[in-house]
């Protein structure tokens, strides 16, 4: 999990440093590369909150495994 973080992470900083760099070299005005800037803002939050949710689920997917494992009545964690 830790991993697929880092690499999403990864990705929403390159995309921006890339998308600084093309309104810097470019005509675009600066609200234009402001834009830019809060859509790659957005894009990252939403990749942390979707490995956040796949690292959740993964811990709960575990704990029923071994509840179910040692025959517990109640298998939901």
């Amino acid at each position: 999990m830790k991993n697929r973080f880092m690499t999403y992470l990864t990705q929403a900083l390159l995309i921006g440093g890339l998308s600084l760099g093309v309104a810097a070299c470019s005509e675009n005005d600066a609200e234009e590369a402001g834009e830019e800037i809060d859509q790659m803002v957005d894009d990252a939050g939403d990749a942390i909150d979707d490995a956040a949710d796949d690292a959740g689920n993964a811990i709960e997917d575990a704990c029923e495994n071994v509840k179910e494992g040692v025959d517990a009545e109640d298998t939901d964690c």
